[in-house]
């Protein structure tokens, strides 16, 4: 299977114009249900406030009458409690990229169930690793920003922040970045009922064009951006479709066989696992950059955890994504969200950056190694806390079919250029295991201790399942 670069709109829309009903993929037996497609009016919202001095913030000059002979005390800025619009997802975020954040985030939050506060948490400020790689289209458009983790608190209504530099921290001029700003990420709701372009409510149905030749036109309620995303998994499911049906092995090979014929010889493909869509988590595709940039094929999978935290229920785990997604893209200036799968707590698995689930879409995931390979997040913090079996499971079905689909094997290495690092120099050829973590590739603790230690089973797990002697 071979993928190749493009960001043009044009071949996508107007394959989400005029879509053949009838395909010949053995997916086609398994179809999956298409529901009325939700209203195209954008959801969620993002609340940016500048945070200000709260601490000291000039160096205390030894001699001058008035001013202190003690050392300079680390800088702190913030925001004191207050009121604001509902939110459900933290973070911050800074002006310069390349500049990293030395010190402390913390946050407390308001509930809106409870109207009680929360205690103080930690915000992982640790987030540049996950990224573009240095010198890329994505990295040069001038949007990016430095940032921290994202934190998940669940519905809020009140915020209080407090940023600490660390003493002796590598920022010197002023102890931390410049333009901090808290963002608060509204998820929006897409329990709305769908809309019709007609009467705003009912049952939406795919459209067949005038000479009722078997084309599919948009479906109500479908943007061109939202057609574009959803007519990159065709024709292993149909246009707006809210998930793609899993698949046996048998089926998952031959589909995988008809697409390119050169894996008929060895067609170690595990069976395909259902995979929710960009439009079951109710991305809002405005969002995103138009088009998709694609890598020539997929050589490895970097496990990620998101380190959101693990203060969320499996229903809520869309609105986990949409939180994500609107951080990634309108929080930290990326093109789209940043990993190419996501996996929740109970196992289920999501389409990330859009572009096709079984083609070979370029992340921003591994700074560094985003180039022919696949970033898989679970969705939590595993530093301290195990992820839950059905999360790591999903992950070994997830990797035996999706590496399989270009011909590699879980429990082997494999060599990639890197991009630039803080672990491996521009250019260098680094030997990794085809499943890898994200800290194999990056000095970072990311996916955390725990999930990182289930690596070399999930290995075993993952080719197994390909049906590797």
């Amino acid at each position: 299977m071979r993928a190749f670069l493009a960001s043009s709109i044009g071949v996508a829309t107007a394959a989400a114009l005029a879509l053949p009903l009838a395909l010949p993929s053995t997916a086609l037996a398994h179809p999956a249900a298409v529901a009325p497609v939700a209203s195209s009016a954008p959801a969620g919202s993002t609340q940016s406030l500048p945070l200000v001095p709260v601490g000291p913030a000039a160096d205390r000059t030894p001699g001058v009458p008035g001013m202190s002979t003690s050392p300079r005390l680390p800088e702190t800025q913030g925001l004191s409690a207050r009121e604001v619009k509902t939110f459900s997802l933290v973070g911050v975020v800074w002006d310069d990229a390349s500049t990293q954040l030395d010190g402390r985030v913390q946050v407390r939050t308001r509930s809106v169930a409870t109207s009680a506060w929360s205690e103080w948490q930690d915000v992982d400020t640790h987030n540049s690793e996950h990224a573009a790689d240095p010198d890329t289209a994505e990295r040069g458009t001038g949007r990016v920003r430095g940032s921290t983790a994202p934190l998940w608190v669940g519905q809020s209504d009140g915020i209080e922040v407090r940023v600490q530099a660390e003493p002796g921290g590598r920022v010197v001029s002023s102890g931390l970045p410049t333009g901090m700003r808290i963002e608060l990420v509204d998820p929006g709701d897409t329990t709305r009922p769908p809309s019709d372009a007609k009467n705003g409510t009912g049952e939406a149905q795919p459209a067949l064009d005038d000479d009722d030749k078997g084309e599919l036109a948009l479906l109500p309620g479908m943007t061109m951006e939202m057609a574009e995303s959803s007519s990159a998994n065709v024709p292993m499911a149909p246009l707006g479709a809210k998930e793609i049906a899993a698949l046996n092995k048998a089926d998952s090979t031959a589909d995988a066989v008809l697409a390119d014929e050169a894996l008929a010889a060895a067609p170690y493909i595990g069976p395909r696992p259902k995979i929710v869509t960009r439009l079951g988590w109710g991305a809002d595709e405005s969002l995103r950059e138009k088009g998709f940039v694609y890598t020539n094929t997929v050589k490895a999978a970097f496990v990620h955890h998101t380190a959101s935290g693990n203060n969320y229920a499996c229903k809520d785990a869309p609105a986990v994504l949409r939180s994500l997604y609107r951080y990634h893209v309108v929080s930290s200036g990326w093109r789209d969200i940043g990993y190419n799968f996501a996996v929740d707590k109970c196992g289920t698995v999501y389409e990330g950056r859009a572009g096709g689930v079984a083609k070979a879409v370029l992340g921003a995931h591994t700074m560094g190694f985003n180039t022919d390979s696949m970033g898989v997040a679970v969705i939590g913090t595993f530093a301290s806390t195990a992820p839950p079996k059905a999360a790591v499971d999903a992950v070994a079905r997830l990797t035996a079919w999706k590496l399989g689909l270009f011909g590699a094997d879980p429990r082997a290495k494999t060599t990639l250029k890197s991009g630039g690092g803080n672990l491996y120099a521009k250019g260098s050829n680094v030997k990794l295991n085809v499943i890898s973590g994200h800290r194999d590739g990056f000095a970072t603790e990311c996916p955390g201790r725990h999930l990182y230690s289930q690596l070399p089973p999930t290995r075993t797990a993952s080719a197994k399942l390909q049906g590797r002697p």
